[in-house]
């Protein structure tokens, strides 16, 4: 008698394997992020250890805000977060206070063109 294995996919089997695969150390880049969110601005704390003010470069591309160090830093880190609205350049600021760099990130305010016409 010879007996042939049968491969059966569960879909309890695969939705585990989902959930292992979003499990945070998969994801380092939101590893050590908090994001808190105002009408304003969206405010998002890194975790950059070992880190100074130098060695980091944040550049700001439309509704993408990119984190990343520079060349000869003790730790390299490199991240890119994508925001649901316009970035208001302006009104983002960085700051970085014992390894944890605190961003807020400025909402740019929605332009009316509308306007009422008089019937004359």
């Amino acid at each position: 008698m010879l007996f042939a294995p049968a491969l059966r996919t569960s879909r309890s089997f695969d939705r585990s394997f989902e959930r292992f695969l979003n499990d945070p150390i998969f994801r380092p880049a939101t590893r050590g992020v908090k994001v808190e969110q105002t009408d304003d601005a969206w405010t998002l704390s890194l975790d950059v250890p070992g880190v100074a003010r130098e060695q980091l470069s944040i550049d700001v591309d439309g509704t993408v805000v990119s984190v990343k160090t520079v060349e000869g830093a003790p730790r390299q880190y490199q991240a890119a977060y994508e925001f649901p609205a316009e970035i208001d350049t302006e009104a983002t600021t960085a700051k970085l206070e014992n390894g944890v760099l605190t961003l807020a990130v400025g909402k740019k305010k929605p332009v009316v063109t509308s306007r009422q016409i008089a019937v004359q």
